[in-house]
């Protein structure tokens, strides 16, 4: 077309300069939608991450590698796109560890990553969360816990123990589940510690900020049943949650009630725990706790068509309930200390039920790959709540 604006009589080169440029720029930004560009840099040291691997992946009915790249001197990259309307997910290989962020064509990206180090100073827990009920002659627990990598300079903890944990001797494990800071869960296996029942290693990254794990377990359940705690980590909180029609007990004054305004559950907290074998406790009787699931359809049901009172609305994942209830009045009442602890409880349920919703969208899941076989269920045993 510019060939043939050419022989019009009368034609000025001058004039045609604007529309040369503007259809320079309409051919880019086709280009562009072609294309997903970006940076990755190193936090640890500060400068551009040079020579990383960077992997394309398709979100389309599970994770389908597209493209790959290296990043250049200046830690750019450019990934070409073939299908511009779907999600994708860019994975940086930064030392041996990934980096995900989601993206689509024609955005430009900007990735950060960590050097890594098989010890890393400034790792602490924030707080665990045991959940527990009966089903039929088996006490089904769910045992999470939230990890925070505090390093300065940032490092990320990478190697076959990054983390460890001691559940009951006689547990059998249904599921192990990990999430990065602002990533999606995984499945991930738990390796045995020979000759140490109980003790379990797992191979997953602690990058710099909260990473949380989801221990999903069975125990032979009579009616009664100890637990002696152990922790890798200082941890600052600790709860249990049991069915009101079953009883908590403990030798140690560390547990105390915490009030939750809801009936349909009890809590014992702890605060401020050494790494090491801390406070054992003791449950007993019969019962279970209602379904995370069940809470939020329940609330969703009792409130307007608006974003309902207690909920936390997130992007892409729905509606998720605040799973504590607790009332804001016990919070300015409790002392400060008791305060934080029920922060710390709404805190860790929320990202419990967010789990639960990765589990049902796991088709978008950053992992392909469960390493945990599932164990055959009996009868119409529901489903663990802190699944993927």
């Amino acid at each position: 077309m510019i060939e043939l604006l050419l022989f019009v009589k009368g034609f000025c080169p001058r004039r045609m300069l604007p529309v040369l440029a503007l259809l320079a720029c309409f051919s880019t930004a086709a280009m562009g939608v072609n294309y997903i560009t970006g940076s990755v840099r190193d936090q640890s040291r500060g400068e551009p991450a040079a020579g990383d691997e960077v992997i394309l992946l398709r979100l389309d009915g599970g994770m389908q590698e597209e493209a790959r790249a290296k990043t250049d001197s200046q830690g750019a990259f450019n990934l070409n796109v073939q299908y511009p309307h779907k999600p994708y997910l860019v994975r940086v290989f930064h030392q041996g560890v990934s980096y995900d962020q989601q993206a689509s064509a024609g955005q430009v990206l900007s990735i950060q990553v960590f050097d890594a180090a098989t010890h890393v100073s400034g790792i602490t827990g924030t707080i665990e969360i045991l959940r527990t009920g009966t089903v039929g002659n088996l006490l089904h627990v769910s045992d999470m816990v939230e990890i925070e990598n505090e390093s300065s300079p940032p490092l990320t903890q990478a190697g076959e123990r990054t983390f460890e944990v001691y559940l009951p001797a006689k547990a059998k494990i249904d599921s192990v589940l990990a999430a990065g800071p602002r990533e999606m869960g995984v499945m991930i296996s738990a390796a045995p510690v020979p000759g140490e029942l109980g003790h379990y290693v797992v191979n997953f990254p602690l990058r710099p900020g909260a990473t949380k794990f989801a221990f999903n377990y069975d125990l032979p359940y009579r009616g009664h049943a100890a637990f002696q705690t152990r922790h890798a980590y200082p941890l600052k909180q600790m709860a249990v949650m049991i069915p009101p029609t079953m009883k908590f007990s403990s030798r140690s004054p560390a547990f105390k009630i915490l009030p939750v305004g809801n009936s349909r559950y009890q809590v014992q907290a702890a605060n401020h725990l050494l790494a090491g074998d801390g406070p054992g406790f003791e449950v007993s009787g019969t019962g279970a706790l209602p379904s995370l699931g069940d809470q939020a359809k329940s609330r969703a049901r009792s409130q307007s068509p608006a974003v309902p009172n207690g909920v936390e609305s997130v992007p892409d994942r729905g509606a998720l309930p605040s799973l504590a209830n607790i009332d804001t009045r016990l919070k300015q009442t409790q002392p400060p200390s008791q305060s934080f602890v029920l922060g710390g409880v709404t805190s860790i349920l929320f990202a419990a039920c967010v789990l639960l919703f990765w589990r049902a969208r796991k088709a978008r899941s950053f992992s392909a790959a469960q390493t945990v076989a599932p164990r055959p269920r009996q009868g119409n045993r529901p489903q663990p709540d802190w699944k993927l």
